[in-house]
């Protein structure tokens, strides 16, 4: 019986799978993307923080204090009155975004996929969409009183039209012979929608989401300073009005922290489930 050979130094039992080799560039080139990533936002981060202070040192006002001073009222505002303000404007936000979903998903989806509904629901978007939405608070809060209805609507409103646009516009760029390719396996309608038509969707909802945000955000600051005591918007307004600019300034740094947080948030859902997208 023949002994068997020893593995050479060339062999394959000497090298890493090719698998192996491929994961770990993939997580090396994430890991070296991401710290890229995490550089450039420091360094403009850095250098607004610069340029504010310069400013601030030129001006010598009290509207306008230096970095030191505002970061000073902020770690001095009290952690449970934020937290309130915070999760109320998020709330408000989150509920907005949820009313302008699913209205505009609905539409969109029936305007991409019926050219009868598109024909019949056309005219009526773009006839309506570029009615600046803002100038409507008035009219919300005649009919929906000042509470938290009139908040949530306007900004749904600001939203709904983008997506049912955005909605409408992916689920029609779908190839035709994409769904031929499910039907010739027997692939049924619920199929076709989750495996085709939303993932086409779901792309543009996110690109509307992202870019809407701040307008979001906007709308939020100008309907919370009525008919309310907890939010954002009004935590900075009322700080405005009692001359206190280092407090105002904070609240401005908050909304705009959490407004970082939540596109960050929308960039971790596009890489986790949208990866076809990379």
């Amino acid at each position: 019986m023949k002994a068997g050979k020893k593995p050479g130094k060339n062999s394959a039992e000497n090298y890493p799978a090719k698998g192996g080799i491929s994961r770990n560039l993939n997580e090396n080139s994430k890991a070296s993307t991401l710290g890229t990533i995490i550089l450039r936002l420091l360094s403009v981060f850095v250098v607004l923080h610069v340029l504010w202070g310069l400013i601030a040192a030129l001006l010598k006002r009290d509207m306008l204090p230096s970095p030191p001073a505002v970061y000073r009222a902020l770690f001095k505002l009290d952690g449970g009155e934020m937290l309130l303000n915070i999760g109320t404007s998020m709330g408000r936000v989150f509920a907005g975004i949820a009313l302008a979903l699913i209205a505009g998903l609905l539409l969109g989806l029936l305007m991409g996929r019926s050219p009868r509904w598109n024909k019949l629901l056309d005219p009526v978007v773009y006839l309506t969409y570029p009615i600046p939405k803002i100038a409507l608070l008035p009219v919300a809060m005649l009919f929906l009183g000042l509470g938290e209805a009139s908040k949530i609507v306007m900004i749904a409103l600001i939203l709904v039209f983008q997506v049912i646009i955005s909605v409408r516009d992916g689920v029609k760029a779908v190839p035709a012979d994409m769904y031929d390719v499910l039907t010739s396996l027997g692939a049924g309608r619920m199929a076709k929608f989750t495996q085709i038509t939303l993932p086409g969707a779901l792309s543009s909802i996110l690109s509307t989401i992202r870019i809407s945000l701040g307008t979001a955000f906007s709308v939020l600051f100008f309907t919370e300073i009525y008919g309310t005591e907890h939010g954002m918007g009004y935590f900075i307004m009322d700080a405005w009005l009692r001359l206190d600019y280092p407090g105002m300034y904070a609240g401005i740094l908050l909304f705009s922290g959490v407004g970082f947080l939540l596109f960050v948030l929308v960039d971790l859902f596009e890489h986790r489930f949208m990866k076809w997208r990379a």
